[in-house]
């Protein structure tokens, strides 16, 4: 007769929270996923180009989603587009650009779309996108880009676009230029000590 110790139950309960952890976030991702074949599906059908999937705007989709997890799900949160300098300041814009490496001046002509969905149903999900006034967004050709987020009852769809203001594109390329530029000026100050 084999009694489990407490090392081994132990061990049993670490595996069985890792799993439930993994399982959580691979059914969200999978949830995305099919939101994002769902939109382009719907745009396809309107003869507008699929989304390209954007990582930068799917960072920013996701940290809003979480910052979205406690909100009421209610009519006046559940269908607001949200322009990226208009996002309600408890959210903290600059916080989530800067966690996902994003420069703030290349999401400007993006657009936030979150939606709240009780239950989170999959074909309610999409429905709230496409049969509301955001499938005017959806239609529009100018957004080439797209990432998705969620977190409980929360959905949020970031838009980007091909241009400068609107490809969220990656914050710290001025940093990199700006430490170049201050490595060289020392490299050159130096050789002037020298001589």
């Amino acid at each position: 007769m084999f009694l489990p110790t407490k090392m081994s139950l132990s061990f049993y309960i670490i595996h069985l929270l890792i799993f439930s952890l993994i399982s959580t976030s691979v059914i969200s991702n999978q949830e995305e996923d099919n939101l994002l074949q769902g939109l382009n599906s719907y745009r396809t059908s309107q003869r507008v180009p699929p989304f390209a999937k954007n990582d930068k705007a799917d960072c920013v989709a996701d940290e809003i989603a979480d910052k979205l997890e406690d909100e009421p799900c209610t009519n006046n949160t559940a269908a607001s587009t949200v322009t990226p300098g208009s996002v309600p300041p408890r959210l903290n814009y600059q916080e989530i650009l800067s966690e996902c490496k994003v420069d703030p001046n290349s999401t400007r002509d993006g657009l936030i779309l979150p939606v709240c969905i009780p239950n989170r149903i999959p074909t309610l999900a999409l429905t709230n996108y496409t049969q509301t006034g955001y499938a005017r967004y959806l239609n529009d050709s100018r957004y080439v880009g797209a990432g998705v987020g969620s977190e409980k009852e929360w959905m949020v769809v970031v838009l980007t676009t091909s241009t400068p203001g609107g490809s969220f594109a990656r914050g710290d390329a001025t940093s990199v230029s700006v430490m170049a530029w201050l490595g060289l000026t020392g490299l050159l100050f130096s050789f002037l000590l020298v001589l």
